[in-house]
């Protein structure tokens, strides 16, 4: 799991004050981004390495309590499983002990003309390690 900490701006936030619900989308980016970097890689450098990409295939969130302007909060964010073309991603938004809401993105591995393709093997090794995954990563 790794731990990335938002502050709440102004313009995430509806005439109430609480963060817009599609914002939240934006926040797990973020966690998943610096998932990615704790493990030793830019998702760029992977795009131009290995000339793939990772689109959002699903996403699910469940609001349990309202992010509001200027609140810090901390996306925790782990692989939650790797199959042959896809990954699903594990995230948790909370406000210091507060759960404020849990999701998932589930990302397909295609090449640049949009086939779907095998997820390199170093790739898999790198994100899963030091986590436990839900399922194990799949060779298939």
């Amino acid at each position: 799991m790794v731990k990335t900490e938002l502050r709440v701006i102004y313009g995430d936030t509806d005439q109430m004050g609480v963060v817009y619900y599609a914002n939240y989308l934006r926040y797990f980016e973020a966690g998943r981004n610096e998932f990615i970097r704790a493990k030793g890689l830019r998702y760029r450098d992977f795009e131009a390495s290995y000339r793939l990409r990772l689109p959002v295939a699903e996403v699910g969130v469940s609001y349990k309590l309202p992010a509001r302007y200027d609140d810090l909060v901390a996306v925790e964010t782990s692989l939650v499983e790797a199959r042959r073309a896809s990954a699903r991603f594990g995230y948790r938004l909370v406000r210091g002990d507060d759960l404020l809401a849990t999701g998932f993105t589930v990302h397909a591995c295609i090449d640049l003309e949009g086939r779907v393709q095998r997820l390199p093997r170093e790739l898999l090794d790198r994100l899963s390690s030091g986590e436990a995954l839900s399922g194990a990563v799949s060779k298939e």
